[in-house]
């Protein structure tokens, strides 16, 4: 019956593929991955370190991460309601977040050209700018909670409701996961709690092995909109509309589970024991 269930589903292609990206955070999305023409030559052009790193290694880390974030959110506007989408407040709000993005970019890539820290300056004036991004990237990950609580509302939507309530969990969940892991994260003075001794670290993301690291419970808040809506996916694919919605539930559960325990555990001082 499962099986039967499950065929009787839409076809997975027809669902995905309905309409383009949502232009303006797939247009801020798309310029963060042209310019990566920029940085990833200059990784290899400017031998210059901060931290033991290269100097443009963090700017390309938060490329990609932040072109992610606003491709995603791009592709999943097209579940959000035509009529919530096609406001003129939305459309103010969504250009208030890809010019966020912009300005951290601009800081952080600023702040590498200069070989000084974007991060955790104690100078005066890089110290406001840093809670002024602070702001701002509180402002950018508000997007996916409006996206997540429009698409949560839509019980007219055209998706199946095991995938509409997974990426409706993704979405909320990004917002409530990452904001207290990054609010810890910008009132310390450093990511890290405890001493590292023999500096082991995870390559190219520099996550400590050895101590708590907050980066870690930050990295997989963000992307819980990744994460749980894959178990929606896989739940649509594989088992009848009950099961499914039970399994997005029980795997967005999990998920904030992990989360969590990474962020206690970085509080702690201690570092991930399966990491």
């Amino acid at each position: 019956m499962a099986m039967l269930s499950a065929q009787a589903q839409p076809p997975l292609s027809r669902i995905i593929g309905r309409d383009s990206l949502e232009p303006i955070l797939g247009g801020m999305g798309l310029l963060l991955v042209l310019s990566l023409a920029l940085t990833l030559p200059a990784l290899w052009i400017d031998e210059r370190s901060l931290d033991g790193e290269n100097l443009w290694l963090k700017p390309i880390k938060f490329q990609i991460a932040l072109a992610i974030y606003l491709l995603t959110l791009s592709l999943y506007a097209r579940w959000v309601p035509t009529a919530i989408m096609a406001r003129h407040r939305m459309r103010l709000f969504l250009t208030a977040v890809s010019a966020c993005v912009l300005a951290e970019m601009l800081w952080i890539g600023g702040a590498a050209m200069f070989a000084v820290q974007s991060h955790y300056n104690t100078l005066p004036v890089m110290y406001a700018v840093y809670l002024s991004m602070g702001a701002f990237a509180f402002l950018l990950t508000t997007a996916s909670l409006v996206f997540g609580l429009a698409i949560w509302r839509d019980r007219n939507s055209a998706l199946p409701e095991a995938l509409r309530l997974s990426l409706a969990l993704g979405l909320i969940l990004t917002f409530v996961l990452t904001v207290p892991a990054a609010g810890t994260l910008s009132a310390l003075p450093r990511p890290l709690i405890g001493t590292p001794v023999t500096g082991q670290s995870m390559a190219f993301m520099g996550w400590s092995r050895e101590v708590g690291d907050l980066r870690i419970a930050h990295f997989l808040a963000t992307h819980a909109l990744h994460a749980v809506p894959l178990i929606g996916v896989i739940a649509h694919l594989g088992l009848g509309r009950r099961g499914a919605v039970r399994a997005v539930w029980l795997g967005a559960g999990l998920y904030a589970g992990v989360c969590i325990f990474a962020f206690v555990r970085a509080v702690m001082g201690l570092p991930l024991p399966f990491f």
